[in-house]
């Protein structure tokens, strides 16, 4: 065992990099869950419909005479959610007694492609998870010597159960906004610790300058995304409502009458256009060497773009998922610039 965690602990830093990785991936799969507008595919969690695996057509969800289902599985009758009681054998009668109405919300739709998209967002978040026992066995032989990189690990992992308790939450609300926005915080909170551990662990030299004003945009451009992310899923709620009201073959009344929410999100994207431009101006007349903002400038750019496209294109396909993902990662690379600003010590 302790040459396991020795082992674990000698490839920490790679561990970390695909820890980081596979929570993107997570981002990417729930960004084409509402992109696709998936988000109760599955009725229940974890199961789907009370399977391990999820239905593939309407006929195994659907009440019929002389089937068997077993207990806690989910139907479909008369557009309201049903609950196997016990393992049924059905005869020509529905017998009420048998079933218990599933009163978590009341979203009685079937969508083979929607549930199997959210089932593979399920287990992207799975796979996850076992990649964050390995960050957790590596982090264990770090308790001696560093103890905030075991404690970190730890609350990451915590936090990614936290994660799957809010996935739950998600689905028990039918959408819930406000459980939609502290999901997608925390995801960004994981990523901000699993960025630190990577930088406290791996071996860097020291190829970029400190500048006090190009460190003060870049603590105000990674609180500006936090912010414009979580208006963001705010935002896209009220399209889900819209498509809900509409129909999701109507996309051209998805911002109909928007809130101010909306307003907000589209105006605040100045502010941060000007933060991240004025860290590009700084590190290129100074010479300061972050050559990741070069990258962050294409992200805002791509922000810019689909957010455009999604407003006056009628959402083209994709362009949702790549405003998630782009976001997320624009939040990364922040981060971790941050991590190399705050840690150098040659001044100009």
């Amino acid at each position: 065992m302790n040459a396991l965690l020795l082992y674990f602990k000698s490839k920490f830093p790679k561990i970390t990099k695909i820890t980081l990785i596979s929570v993107y991936l997570i981002f990417l799969a729930g960004a084409v869950v509402r992109m696709t507008g998936s988000g109760m595919g599955c009725p229940d969690w974890p199961k789907c419909f009370g399977y391990l695996i999820p239905p593939t057509s309407e006929a195994q969800i659907t009440w019929q005479p002389n089937k068997t289902f077993k207990k806690g599985m989910i139907i479909v009758k008369d557009e309201v959610l049903f609950v196997a009681q016990n393992d049924i054998k059905t005869t020509q009668n529905f017998a009420v007694e048998n079933w218990k109405k599933y009163t978590k919300h009341d979203y009685a739709k079937f969508n083979k492609y929607h549930t199997w998209t959210e089932y593979i967002n399920r287990l992207a978040s799975v796979l996850s998870g076992f990649v964050f026992i390995f960050l957790i066995l590596g982090s264990i032989k770090y308790w001696k010597t560093k103890k905030s990189i075991t404690l970190l690990s730890f609350f990451a992992f915590f936090l990614m159960g936290f994660e799957a308790w809010l996935g739950k939450t998600v689905v028990d609300t039918n959408l819930k906004p406000t459980v939609i926005t502290i999901h997608m915080v925390v995801g960004l909170i994981i990523v901000g610790i699993l960025i630190y551990l990577n930088f406290i662990v791996s071996e860097r030299k020291k190829t970029v300058q400190y500048h006090a004003l190009f460190n003060k945009l870049l603590i105000a451009s990674v609180i500006f995304s936090i912010i414009q992310i979580a208006m963001g899923t705010q935002v896209r709620q009220f399209i889900d409502e819209q498509v809900k009201q509409f129909g999701f073959e109507n996309k051209q009344y998805s911002l109909l009458n928007p809130s101010f929410k909306f307003y907000f999100h589209r105006s605040f994207t100045i502010a941060i256009v000007l933060v991240n431009f004025g860290m590009f101006y700084i590190n290129q007349i100074k010479n300061l060497g972050y050559k990741l903002v070069n990258w962050i400038v294409f992200l805002i750019f791509l922000e810019t773009i689909t957010g455009i496209l999604m407003y006056y294109a009628e959402f083209p396909i994709g362009t949702q998922a790549t405003h998630l993902l782009a976001g997320a990662i624009l939040f990364g690379l922040q981060f971790h610039l941050w991590m190399q600003s705050r840690k150098v010590n040659v001044r100009v």
